[in-house]
């Protein structure tokens, strides 16, 4: 293989409209996964403005691309996966047929480690050194949004009638309901920003948004925009009024959800359902073949989905000092928070427990 390492300024407009065709013809070769905006050089440009030792690895074979490896890299030589925390698919980026090994990528990067937590099915090499595997579900409407919600309704009648008598009743109660798929407001995109930090901390959770670098790269990939991939923000409006919002990435083919929010004085409508049933239609409008809801097991995905996506995390090492420090440190805390994610005996009380923190912290900001 013919490696070459980059800064993401050095990348040619050839290798990336390179890059992007080969997500582009993923889906034609049994890939659809790499499609998902999260592996597209724009998300990958949006890191690097925003943290250092963003770099893009370029693999050629008779002169011609044939896979792309972005990461972040340490000083001392700790690679992790390009936004590793807010990217919600990882991986390698490559050609049908395309195979490689992956301690020889990482010596060709000059990576003692490479770290995953979402890591696309399909990178073999990588997944081999993974330490678990884990639910992405996904709503499938590449036959139509009546098509999907076909598959919901023989699966759950009832939650598909609960949830548009509550449409009617938010209707009737609040006035005019509607939905814009692609709202160009950046006043909304704060709203919704409001929402998700008020919902981080009412459960317990770190503040994202709380991140400077986190918050200014969301408002650059809003503004982000081609016929390949586009921050897309979804808000549905009660007469006129934000009740509940989305932003993520779209790909051609892919919405890749990332931050979903609601109003909670219209809790009870359940807005972030109605929200996701009307992007479901506008998306399968658009010729959008899968809505990736992103890992982890929530009620509300239990009842949107079709079927599940797996990632996996873990991390390919060499036998070098920093890898296994950085091991040392990592491999307990992974451990002890899936032991706890996996386990309801456990979960339950440790959800309540960062409930009741987030909601002392949150009355002491009042």
């Amino acid at each position: 293989m013919d490696i070459t390492v980059h800064r993401p300024g050095d990348l040619t407009a050839a290798d990336r409209v390179a890059w992007t065709a080969l997500q582009s013809k993923a889906h034609l070769d049994g890939a659809a996964e790499m499609a998902n905006p999260f592996l597209s050089p724009e998300f990958t440009l949006a890191v690097a403005h925003w943290r250092r030792g963003v770099r893009i690895a370029v693999v050629r074979e008779d002169g011609e691309p044939a896979a792309f490896f972005p990461f972040q890299r340490s000083v001392t030589g700790v690679g992790r996966a390009i936004g590793l925390g807010v990217s919600d698919c990882q991986g390698l980026v490559h050609r049908p047929g395309f195979t490689w090994d992956a301690r020889e990528l990482l010596r060709a990067c000059g990576l003692a480690l490479y770290e995953f937590d979402h890591l696309a099915g399909g990178q073999e090499p990588f997944e081999a050194g993974a330490s678990g595997s884990f639910a992405s579900p996904v709503m499938d409407i590449d036959q139509g949004y009546e098509a999907y919600l076909h598959r919901l309704k023989a699966k759950s009648p009832k939650f598909i009638r609960s949830t548009l008598a509550k449409e009617r009743r938010l209707t009737r109660d609040h006035g005019t309901v509607r939905y814009v798929h692609d709202e160009r407001d950046p006043e909304v995109l704060d709203v919704l920003m409001g929402w998700k930090s008020a919902q981080y901390r009412r459960t317990g959770r770190s503040d994202r948004f709380a991140q400077a670098w986190i918050s200014q790269m969301v408002r650059q990939l809003f503004h982000t925009r081609s016929e390949q991939f586009a921050g897309l923000l979804s808000v549905l409006y009660v007469d006129d009024v934000p009740a509940a919002a989305h932003f993520g990435l779209r790909s051609e083919r892919v919405i890749a959800q990332w931050f979903p929010a609601y109003d909670p004085a219209f809790g009870k409508y359940s807005p972030g359902l109605l929200m996701h049933l009307r992007m479901a239609e506008a998306a399968a409008a658009d010729g959008i073949a899968y809505l990736d809801l992103g890992r982890g097991q929530k009620q509300y995905k239990d009842s949107l989905k079709t079927r599940e996506l797996t990632v996996s995390e873990g991390w390919v090492a060499l036998r070098h000092p920093a890898a296994i420090a950085h091991r040392a440190r990592r491999a307990p805390v992974r451990a002890l928070r899936n032991t706890v994610l996996s386990r309801p005996e456990l979960f339950e009380p440790a959800d309540k427990l960062l409930k009741r923190v987030g909601h002392i912290r949150s009355r002491k900001k009042e």
